[in-house]
């Protein structure tokens, strides 16, 4: 039986009993057509409405860690892998700690190295007033503590500490100053090199036994004076002169009763200006302990305009023209002006050491036999070196690049007559340069030219410049520093005579050391004036061993008498062994360990303007 009926939306509509199916039957046909119709993936719920009990994907297991659900099956892998990579370290380092190795031990230090911790020992030997405990110096003790206090004529009544010269028990202040300029300039330069020795507090500790001492010289608070401690002893026998003094007694220092006299001056613009220096120069050596660098820096200002306002050399007239004549005073104010400079960044100082008449007076454009060596007289070449530097990692421009390259370029010429093609200077069979033509005392000198060699040469290469040019002909920094190590194998050892000119420096040196605390006993006896003198004229070796000391050194032929009587072979001083120790701190150690490029310019502002910061972001 059919029914017709009619559907609501339109359509026929038809009814057959016979062909209805049940509920699920329906539903059965459906799913076969919907599942092949699927074109998209299904969720997990969706796909367990559609697919039958047979056909269900089989359920992943998951790990719940907390603060992440992760696969059981990945967990399972990442655990297995920790632990066996676990297992293999293990392994692997305890075959590493089983196993015996070969210890790499620390290469030897150099020949300069071993040298430098000698040549510094000589300072604690030198030293005047009451030593710290830290001393080291086993024979030395508390000395000429009340210089000053008695002395007639002089406003200076605390002038203890500081260093003896040489041999002798007189404090120079002329090459003292220039000594602490030096030690301060080396430890600007290659501080790194002192560190890696271990010796960078100790040459600080020298430096400031030095400048504590030149600040009881002059009346340091004030900013302007009239007169300075220049010397304190003496040491003049010319005429007969029988009087008790520091040539004429042989004494350990220690024992000295005799009066102590003060020079001072009042005209004396070389040493002025060259305390100016040392001042200076120390300031940037301490420029972390800023109380003392501001003392010092207002110091040397305080020194250098007296010895600009009131011209003349010290020596002149005095007992010091007989022992550390200078020769002028101009050169000093272009070495005090250039360090100045550097302590302070005033272009005022800049201004003066580059003013080209300063520099005639000086004898820069000159020459002479004497050109291009540097010593405790006549700083020329070490001021034209140090003001090369400016030009080479600053280059200020305008208005000072003509004489700054007019200095390099001199600077250049000098390191040129260093070399052993060129004949500005004789040289021993032995291979040492003759800076002072044949003069005795001839080490001091030689010492000075290997520590500039060594620093131009660092120069040059920290300025990305392999080499310089003589005439035609370029050169290598190479050349340089073989000069150099040449120069100081030979003070070294490696000589016709095979000694080493540095007391305590290997197996054969002087014995005979021209020196009065070395040559006298220490003991329980205090010999007078001439009770001394029989330690000054024995034939047997010196008691004490004055470490580190560089005696004046060879003649022209290379010889050498080991005699403690004649100070032209055997007598050592506070300027060579500065010189020494500057020398040996610039070829110590490793090699790409250069110069510090920054630190001499810590004061210095910039050359140029800082440009100005970019415009604000445009606004509408």
């Amino acid at each position: 039986m059919s029914m017709y009926g009619r559907d609501p939306w339109g359509g026929p509509l038809e009814i057959n009993a016979a062909d209805s199916a049940t509920d699920d039957d329906r539903s059965r046909n459906l799913q076969d057509l919907d599942r092949a119709a699927l074109s998209r993936p299904l969720d997990e719920t969706q796909q367990s409405w559609l697919l039958g009990p047979t056909e269900q994907k089989k359920k992943k297991k998951y790990v719940d860690l907390g603060c992440i659900i992760v696969s059981r099956k990945i967990f399972v892998w990442t655990v297995g892998t920790l632990l066996v990579s676990g297992f293999l370290a293990g392994f692997i380092t305890l075959i590493v700690k089983t196993v015996p190795r070969h210890h790499h031990s620390k290469s030897p230090p150099d020949n300069y190295t071993l040298a430098l911790h000698k040549a510094l020992m000589f300072f604690n030997a030198q030293r005047s007033g009451k030593l710290p405990k830290h001393n080291n110096v086993s024979w030395r003790g508390n000395s000429c503590v009340n210089d000053g206090k008695s002395a007639t004529g002089t406003i200076f009544k605390d002038l203890a500490g500081g260093y003896y010269d040489a041999g002798d028990a007189i404090k120079f202040n002329f090459p003292a100053s220039f000594a602490m300029t030096m030690l301060s300039w080396s430890v600007i330069e290659y501080s790194a090199k002192y560190e890696a020795a271990g010796e960078l507090n100790h040459v600080k500790d020298i430096i400031k036994w030095g400048t504590d001492y030149f600040l009881k010289c002059f009346n340091h608070t004030a900013d302007t004076i009239n007169t300075i401690a220049a010397q304190v002893g003496s040491g003049d026998t010319s005429g007969g002169n029988t009087s008790p003094n520091d040539h004429y007694c042989w004494m350990r220092p220690e024992d000295i009763d005799y009066p102590r006299s003060v020079t001072q001056c009042s005209s004396c613009s070389d040493l002025a200006a060259e305390m100016a220096a040392a001042l200076a120069s120390a300031s940037i050596v301490f420029k972390d302990n800023k109380a003392y660098s501001q003392k010092l820096v207002h110091g040397a200002k305080t020194l250098f305009k007296f010895a600009r306002g009131q011209r003349g050399r010290y020596s002149s007239g005095t007992e010091a023209a007989l022992f550390y004549n200078s020769t002028s005073y101009w050169d000093e104010f272009i070495w005090g002006g250039a360090w100045l400079y550097y302590a302070t960044g005033n272009n005022t100082y800049l201004q003066l050491a580059t003013t080209r008449g300063l520099a005639k007076h000086a004898g820069a454009f000159s020459g002479g036999p004497y050109y291009g060596v540097l010593s405790w007289d006549n700083k020329l070449t070490g001021a034209q070196v140090l003001l090369s530097r400016l030009r080479l990692f600053l280059s200020p421009g305008y208005p000072y690049e003509e004489i700054l390259r007019t200095f390099h370029n001199q600077t250049s010429i000098i390191m040129c007559s260093y070399l052993p093609i060129f004949t500005s200077f004789n040289r021993t069979k032995g291979g040492l340069i003759q800076l002072n033509h044949g003069a005795p005392q001839p080490l001091q000198y030689v010492v000075n030219a290997a520590f500039l060699a060594t620093l131009f040469s660092d120069y040059l290469e920290a300025a990305d410049t392999p080499g310089w040019y003589c005439g035609p002909n370029f050169y290598s920094t190479d050349v340089l520093r073989e000069f150099a190590k040449t120069q100081v194998d030979y003070i070294l050892g490696k000589n016709p005579r095979k000694m080493s000119y540095v007391v305590g420096f290997g197996n054969h040196y002087p014995r005979h050391v021209h020196h009065r605390g070395a040559s006298i006993r220490k003991d329980k006896i205090k010999y007078n004036c001439k009770g001394g003198w029989k330690w000054r004229d024995s034939s047997k070796p010196n008691p004490n061993t004055l470490v580190g000391a560089m005696v004046a050194g060879p003649d022209k032929h290379d010889g050498f008498h080991d005699v403690r009587t004649n100070y032209n072979y055997t007598e050592p001083t506070l300027a060579g062994n500065a010189g020494l120790v500057a020398a040996l701190v610039a070829l110590s150690g490793d090699r790409t360990t250069g110069i510090d490029k920054n630190t001499i310019f810590s004061a210095v502002p910039p050359m140029f303007p800082t440009p100005p910061p970019p415009p604000a972001p445009w606004k509408p």
